[in-house]
C-alpha cells in the first residue's frame, strides 16, 4: 500500500449475496401477491374472497415491493461501501424484519434478509 492511502474495507460477499436475494425474493413475492403484472395472484386472492377479512391492517402485500426495493438498495449500497457497513446492514436487517410480520415476504425471504443483515453487522472491517 503506498503512503498516504487509506486501506480498503474488505467487501462482505456473504452479507452482500443474502441480502441480494432476499431483496429479490420480496420484491418478486410482492409484485405477485399484489397483483402487478401478468402474474399477479392478486385479483384472484384479493378480488374473489379468499383473504376478504383476514386482518387487512396487518398485511400489506404492496409492503413487500417496498422492503424489496430497500433491502435490494441496502445490499448494492453494503457491496459498493463496505466502510458503511453497519449502517446498510441495520437498513436490510430492519427492513427485512418488517417485511417478515407485515409484507408477506414469507419465511425464507425474511429468514435471508435477517441473516445478511446480521452478517454486514457482525464482520469487522
Amino acid at each position: 500500500m503506498q503512503e498516504g492511502q487509506q486501506p480498503t474495507a474488505e467487501k462482505p460477499i456473504a452479507a452482500f449475496v443474502l441480502s441480494l436475494l432476499a431483496g429479490l425474493w420480496m420484491l418478486a413475492s410482492g409484485a405477485m401477491m399484489s397483483g402487478i403484472g401478468d402474474w399477479g395472484m392478486g385479483s384472484w386472492m384479493w378480488g374473489h374472497g379468499m383473504m376478504r377479512g383476514f386482518a387487512p391492517a396487518l398485511w400489506w402485500p404492496w409492503f413487500g415491493i417496498i422492503a424489496g426495493i430497500v433491502v435490494l438498495i441496502g445490499a448494492a449500497l453494503l457491496y459498493a461501501k463496505p466502510e458503511q457497513r453497519q449502517t446498510w446492514g441495520i437498513v436490510i436487517l430492519i427492513a427485512s424484519a418488517l417485511n417478515f410480520f407485515f409484507g408477506m415476504g414469507g419465511l425464507l425471504a425474511g429468514a435471508l434478509g435477517v441473516i445478511g443483515g446480521a452478517l454486514a453487522l457482525s464482520t469487522s472491517s
